[in-house]
């Protein structure tokens, strides 16, 4: 079989952290080209991975017949626009969490997908994680009961990233912690919960701690342009939010920023006949009954790097032209959550998912 021939949009910290070192993994690949508006930054692609071209505009590359599919992996403004142009031009896309900025935008790419019948894959990565696919698999076997409830927690202290920047202007990310982490959580629970359809959501966003940019207190931050005083802070470092749906009622409680110094980064499933804890990227406790007593089970399993399964899935989704489980049709129900719990906040009440 030929190998599938891949692009990579943006050679930031994402491309170079998952997308770019697993392509290289993966046998039935070969990167051809590295794109970004810094032409520096895919020169360095170039001389560090030791394969492919360097280019500046992907319009450069939209018609050339040897490409079969990209990762889009810049900033979430430029998601939508890149994926489309690309599914338009034939080819096969992996796009960045979350689809979009905003929820029009991932309609439109959905859209696209089932016109040109492109593969269009999102990268919610933990659908890839084999600790998150056994909590699936205990689901789908009844081992909780009944789920009923799911309680997330994505908070920390003082982890606004790059502050000033592009994560903190609303009009390129679409919002803060919760279109950043809790997309992550939201549609782990989804995915995990058998994809219940969302009904209605209620929530509240907080834009206080980072506000004053100047004054902001951190010890580190990992995004370019750190506290940049000149810049723009108008998104949300706190969020809470309730979400019913044809499943179980979702809640959350998420913060870029607190004025808490702990971490606290948890999914709760809570079943009839037993709950588990699942810690964030890291291992989950099962407890129940039995025997009129009360059971704690840790179980140990070994673990692939969920990065290195996603890429090989999309790899898998281009040679046999099947969507996998990050297909958009499945991931932007979770756009439609983000989407709502923003509108609720804005309105103060509780709003329809349509």
């Amino acid at each position: 079989m030929a190998k599938i021939r891949v692009a990579v949009i943006g050679c930031g910290n994402i491309a170079n952290a998952a997308h770019i070192p697993n392509y290289l993994k993966n046998p039935d690949v070969e990167i051809l080209y590295f794109c970004d508006i810094v032409p520096e930054r895919a020169e360095e692609a170039v001389k560090k991975y030791e394969c492919g071209k360097a280019i500046v505009d992907y319009h450069d590359i939209l018609d050339d017949p040897d490409l079969d599919a990209v990762s889009v992996c810049t900033h979430n403004d430029f998601h939508a626009r890149i994926s489309i142009d690309f599914m338009c031009a034939g080819k096969d896309v992996l796009c960045e969490k979350p689809a979009a900025r905003v929820l029009d935008e991932a309609l439109e790419m959905q859209k696209v997908a089932h016109e040109t019948g492109r593969i269009l894959s999102i990268g919610v990565v933990n659908r890839f994680a084999d600790n998150v696919n056994r909590v699936k698999a205990m689901i789908e076997a009844g081992d909780l009961g009944e789920v009923f409830h799911v309680f997330a927690s994505f908070r920390a202290h003082r982890s606004i990233p790059g502050i000033g920047g592009d994560f903190t202007n609303k009009a390129k990310s679409g919002g803060g912690a919760l279109i950043d982490w809790g997309v992550h959580y939201l549609d782990l629970i989804l995915y995990c919960c058998g994809e219940p359809k969302p009904l209605t959501a209620s929530g509240e966003a907080f834009c206080k701690l980072g506000k004053n940019i100047a004054e902001y207190t951190y010890l580190s931050m990992w995004a370019n342009r750190t506290k940049a005083t000149d810049g723009v802070y108008d998104v949300d470092d706190s969020v809470t939010g309730l979400v019913r749906t044809t499943g179980p009622v979702l809640s959350f409680e998420g913060a870029w920023a607190q004025n808490i110094g702990q971490s606290e980064t948890f999914i709760d499933f809570m079943g009839t006949k037993g709950g588990i804890r699942l810690q964030y990227c890291g291992d989950f406790v099962f407890y129940t009954s039995k025997q009129d007593a009360l059971l704690e089970i840790k179980p140990t399993y070994q673990k692939r790097d969920f990065y290195q399964a996603e890429i090989d899935s999309f790899v898998t989704s281009v040679q046999t032209q099947v969507p996998n489980q990050a297909y958009i049709d499945l991931t932007v129900q979770t756009s439609k959550i983000l989407d709502a719990v923003y509108r609720s906040a804005e309105a103060h009440r509780e709003v329809t998912i349509a």
